[in-house]
C-alpha cells in the first residue's frame, strides 16, 4: 500500500471535516471479505503499535507487587494493584466494570493471571481487556511504554469494524503512518493479504468518510 495514497486520503478526510469545539478522533472503518468469521482463526484480535501513538494519553493498570510494582508506578502506570486486591475487585463488579471501561491496557505478573482469569475474566474477557502477562524475562517499564502507543484491534465475528488511529489535531503524515501500520498488520495477518480486504475508509468523528483502499 503506497504511503502517498494513504496520506492523500487522510488530508481529504481532515479537509472535509467541519471544525468542532472538541477534540475529534480519526477512525478507520475496515471491511473484510471472503472470510468465514464463524471460524475464530479468521477473526482479528491483534495489538498493534502505532508509530506515532494515538495523540492522547492511554490509561494503564498493573497487577504486581514489590519491585515490579514500584517500577510500574515510576513508569507512569495509572493504577497499580497488589495481588490481594484481585479478590476485592472480584466482589465489586461495578468497580471492575468501570475500570474495564476506563483503562486501555491491563498488565499482570504471570503468577497472578490464573486468579485474574477466574475472578475478573467475566468482565475483562468480553471487552478484550485481559492483562498482558508479565513473565520474569520481560521489563514492566518497556511493556508500559509499548502499551501507551498501542491499540487493540478486535473484529469479533464481524466483517466490518472500526478502530481509532489518532486525533484530528495530529499531523496528517503521522496519521497516515499509523494507518499504514494497521494496514500492514492486516495484510500479513491473512494468507491472501489485502485480497481479504473489501475496503478501508478514514474519517474524523463528525466528518465524511474517504476511501483509503
Amino acid at each position: 500500500m503506497e504511503q502517498e495514497k494513504i496520506l492523500e486520503a487522510v488530508k481529504q478526510a481532515l479537509e472535509k471535516s467541519p471544525q468542532r469545539k472538541f477534540s475529534e478522533s480519526v477512525d478507520l472503518a475496515i471491511n473484510l471479505k471472503n472470510l468465514d468469521m464463524n471460524q475464530p482463526t479468521n477473526r482479528l484480535d491483534e495489538e498493534i503499535i502505532l508509530p506515532n501513538g494515538l495523540g492522547k494519553t492511554l490509561k494503564i493498570a498493573v497487577f504486581a507487587k514489590g519491585d515490579t510494582a514500584q517500577r510500574a508506578k515510576g513508569a507512569g502506570a495509572d493504577y497499580v494493584f497488589d495481588p490481594e486486591e484481585i479478590a476485592v475487585l472480584g466482589e465489586d463488579k461495578a468497580r471492575t466494570k468501570a475500570l474495564a471501561e476506563e483503562v486501555n491496557f491491563f498488565i499482570a505478573e504471570a503468577a497472578f493471571m490464573p486468579a485474574i482469569g477466574k475472578t475478573l475474566g467475566q468482565v475483562l474477557g468480553p471487552r478484550g481487556k485481559m492483562p498482558i502477562p508479565l513473565t520474569p524475562d520481560k521489563d514492566v517499564v518497556q511493556i508500559i511504554n509499548k502499551s501507551k502507543n498501542s491499540i487493540k484491534v478486535r473484529s469479533k465475528d464481524k466483517m466490518t469494524f472500526h478502530i481509532s488511529v489518532g486525533r484530528k489535531e495530529m499531523d496528517p503524515q503521522k496519521l497516515s503512518e499509523n494507518i499504514g501500520a494497521v494496514i500492514n498488520r492486516i495484510e500479513h495477518r491473512y494468507e491472501r493479504g489485502l485480497y481479504n480486504v473489501k475496503s478501508i475508509y478514514v474519517k474524523a468523528t463528525m466528518g465524511p468518510s474517504v476511501r483509503v483502499i
